[in-house]
């Protein structure tokens, strides 16, 4: 989710055994799975991933009138944003045509997701056109930061809701402008749908909550990715810290998600592929996210199927491990 920080630099940010987009992306970062982890050619043990998808509803949420899979679809591959590199981003946009994504959300669908959320509405529109006419059932809710053209990207995706970037939250609420955020939530009920605020710095999720404001859901990123952007600079000795991916973050933000009313959509619960060296270690970050959030929340995770049933794996881990339960206190 997946919410793009590359939006912000422009003004906004098979059950068929496969090596797999997350061990390939494991193995980019330096992750890659130990010696032992398979033993076959591709690396990945067949009891590591259930062989067949269980065709049965994934555990649901609400979020306004809308009752809502627990594991939806993000869009950061489908937009070519891996947070990887140029070579990972490339491979994504390739791989992602029109037919692809249409196919890919169809099979979403098949497995029990019932939401994508999109980045981009102009970007997403012919994928979402197409998907309407093949009788799709999907529900779509976006990502935008400008007021003044809400009204005009509502009425193009059509969405069920809309949520104010998180990059560019952060950023305002840095700048002493939270109140430019608070006015797009106005607008988006303006314009007839839910209104959301997303956010990386678990500090605006609670301010807005403190501040009592009608928002209808947070999309919460387990990760503070704008903590340079938002002077908190990290006296370290390395290169360009890029997208500081601190081991801790995901407890800070889970605990503000279980602070606040509202339902809230935790997103990179995979830690943009960091937390992908094996479906052990996939399984337990789901197993994380779901134990730590509030039985009303859910995830939205990006997925790249590149050589690898991603989708049947995920809404197999939901089932096993996102039966509503109590959140950590």
């Amino acid at each position: 989710m997946d919410d793009d920080l590359n939006g912000v630099a422009d003004g906004a940010a098979g059950t068929g055994i496969g090596i797999g987009r997350r061990r390939f992306l494991a193995q980019l970062t330096g992750l890659a799975a130990g010696a032992g982890l398979g033993t076959g050619p591709t690396g990945v043990r067949a009891a590591e991933v259930s062989p067949s998808v269980d065709p049965s509803a994934l555990p649901a949420i609400r979020l306004g009138p809308h009752r809502l899979s627990r594991l939806m679809v993000g869009s950061n591959p489908i937009s070519g944003y891996s947070y990887l590199g140029p070579h990972t981003d490339r491979q994504m946009r390739e791989h992602f045509t029109v037919d692809r994504t249409v196919e890919f959300l169809e099979d979403c669908e098949r497995a029990g997701i019932t939401a994508h959320q999109f980045s981009s509405a102009e970007r997403a529109l012919p994928y979402l056109r197409r998907l309407r006419e093949r009788g799709s059932q999907l529900k779509f809710f976006g990502l935008h930061a400008d007021r003044s053209t809400l009204r005009e990207a509502i009425a193009q995706a059509q969405p069920i809701a809309m949520a104010h970037h998180g990059g560019v939250t952060d950023r305002l609420f840095d700048e002493g402008k939270g109140a430019v955020v608070h006015d797009f939530v106005k607008a988006a009920h303006d314009g007839g749908v839910l209104a959301g605020v997303s956010a990386h710095n678990p500090e605006c999720i609670r301010r807005v909550a403190d501040e009592g404001w009608e928002v209808d859901f947070f999309m919460c990123c387990f990760y503070f990715l704008t903590r340079q952007a938002s002077g908190k600079e990290v006296d370290l000795p390395t290169l360009e810290l890029t997208y500081p991916f601190f081991r801790d973050d995901p407890r800070a933000m889970t605990q503000a998600m279980r602070q606040v009313q509202q339902p809230c959509l935790g997103f990179k619960i995979l830690g943009a592929g960091r937390l992908c060296s094996s479906q052990q270690a996939v399984r337990g970050a789901f197993r994380f996210a779901f134990e730590q959030i509030k039985p009303t929340d859910g995830v939205v995770v990006g997925m790249f199927p590149w050589c690898f049933d991603e989708v049947g794996a995920n809404a197999q881990f939901t089932r096993e491990l996102g039966q509503t339960r109590s959140g950590k206190s």
